[in-house]
């Protein structure tokens, strides 16, 4: 897959299938809105992505918004899903400022060369959201390209959104937000160097991840945990938050001790899919108390494949 991050001198060298959004999360929505595309894409278009690199609302606000995916995550999740190209444009005033018909004919028809278009029933664009699905159609045939509306995907009576599943992440409800997702909920980062702890005091190693500053974290605690290493699954526990009981850190972090891995995995990009909550973050009296609750924690996470492997 490529990225695009620029426009300013991109044309498309072929007709192309867009599909428009945000595409923060990659739900079940979005992945309805790529299996159209792929499923349109018969006369050998490419097929292409549109989003933004910062979302419009934190860059119109000037604050700083929490992301179900990263932009690398974002990128990543559209690779698995075969998506030939990936505009993450800057949202800056010239972008920001566009009427949709300036949208429309300079960006879809001049540098990508529309063909078929693909969105959403709610979505909107152009200067102040005044673009709407009505607007794509009413230029529909003058620019040459066909649109094609898509009906929300419904989990338990309710539309799924990216808003949707981050009421639930944040409230660690991780099966239903990986319901919605169709995917579990995922931390993506290098293993950097923790202070050894896991290792040397409790005999349990563990991988440390420092999230990145934009990504939206469940609660503090312990959660079920699977993490992909190099394409290999592992199960296992990851505590998220502040380790009280080691003196504690002064910002949230993400350490997982995983089951059958006994290796080093000191600078290697993994990432880690949250499964299920077990308990709250807390401070124990001493290490001992620690690790035998790590023990049950671990106990707990083996019970919960051994009860749930036939529905991961």
């Amino acid at each position: 897959m490529e990225y695009i991050t620029d426009l300013t001198n991109f044309q498309m060298d072929t007709s192309s299938i867009v599909s428009l959004g945000k595409f923060d999360g990659l739900h079940r929505g979005h992945q309805k809105l790529l299996t159209k595309m792929k499923e349109w894409c018969t006369g050998g278009e490419k097929t292409v992505v549109f989003t933004f690199s910062v979302p419009p609302q934190a860059a119109l606000s000037g604050n700083g918004l929490s992301v179900l995916t990263t932009n690398e995550e974002r990128r990543a999740l559209l690779e698995r899903e075969g998506i030939d190209y990936c505009v993450e444009c800057p949202f800056g005033p010239e972008i920001s400022h566009m009427t949709p018909e300036q949208f429309i004919r300079e960006i879809l028809v001049s540098r990508l060369r529309v063909k078929e278009l693909v969105v959403g029933t709610d979505f909107h664009f152009g200067y102040r959201r005044s673009g709407n699905c009505g607007t794509l159609m009413a230029f529909a045939d003058s620019c040459g390209y066909r649109l094609h509306v898509v009906e929300k995907e419904v989990y338990e009576g309710r539309e799924i959104s990216s808003t949707y599943v981050r009421e639930e992440v944040k409230q660690g409800h991780m099966e239903v937000a990986e319901a919605l997702l169709g995917y579990p909920y995922m931390i993506r980062g290098t293993v950097a160097h923790g202070r050894q702890i896991g290792r040397k005091t409790l005999g349990m190693p563990t991988v440390n991840l420092m999230p990145p500053a934009d990504k939206l974290l469940p609660p503090n605690g312990v959660y079920v945990s699977m993490t992909r290493v190099d394409d290999v699954i592992y199960q296992g526990m990851t505590n998220i938050g502040y380790k009280p009981t080691v003196g504690g850190e002064t910002s949230v972090g993400v350490e997982t001790f995983l089951f059958d891995y006994e290796g080093d995995l000191y600078g290697n990009y993994i990432e880690v899919g949250l499964l299920n909550f077990e308990r709250e973050e807390r401070r124990f009296e001493s290490m001992d108390a620690l690790k035998e609750q790590m023990e049950k924690d671990i106990q707990y996470g083996i019970t919960y494949f051994a009860k749930n492997m036939n529905n991961l």
